[in-house]
């Protein structure tokens, strides 16, 4: 019974640590980019989930991206030690032009408790700020 239950799972883990697809030059590209330690994934492209959270692979024109990004933060503590406590956020970027053939980078990381993400072009200019939805406590 136990080996009915791992199967699934390593094809699952599987599937995440396999190569990426094949750029679409009839598509926009957009890698994750965030410090180590932090957890960036795609999540939701134009309010429905994506199939794989280490990139968005988009038509061109306007999308909504949404993106979840974990990250430590010290929770207080007893005896004036500090714990730290994973927090997860989620935040959303608008941009309406996005060209096919064009690769875009969406970095994101946090300063104290609060989250922050930028989408970028080619050149590395700022092209959009992300918006915070929700944040919580894992």
């Amino acid at each position: 019974m136990r080996h009915c239950l791992l199967l699934p799972l390593l094809a699952l883990l599987g599937a995440c640590a396999g190569p990426l697809p094949a750029v679409d030059p009839q598509q926009a590209w957009i890698e994750l980019s965030s410090v180590p330690g932090n957890v960036l994934m795609a999540d939701r492209l134009d309010g429905r989930p994506v199939n794989d959270g280490r990139y968005f692979q988009v038509s061109p024109g306007a999308h909504e991206l949404q993106v979840r990004l974990q990250f430590e933060v010290p929770s207080g503590g007893h005896d004036g030690m500090a714990e730290m406590q994973t927090r997860t956020c989620r935040l959303q970027l608008r941009f309406p032009t996005f060209v096919a053939g064009q690769r875009y980078r969406l970095k994101a990381g946090q300063q104290g408790y609060r989250p922050w993400a930028r989408l970028y072009d080619s050149q590395q200019q700022v092209l959009v700020r992300g918006k915070t939805l929700r944040c919580g406590s894992v």
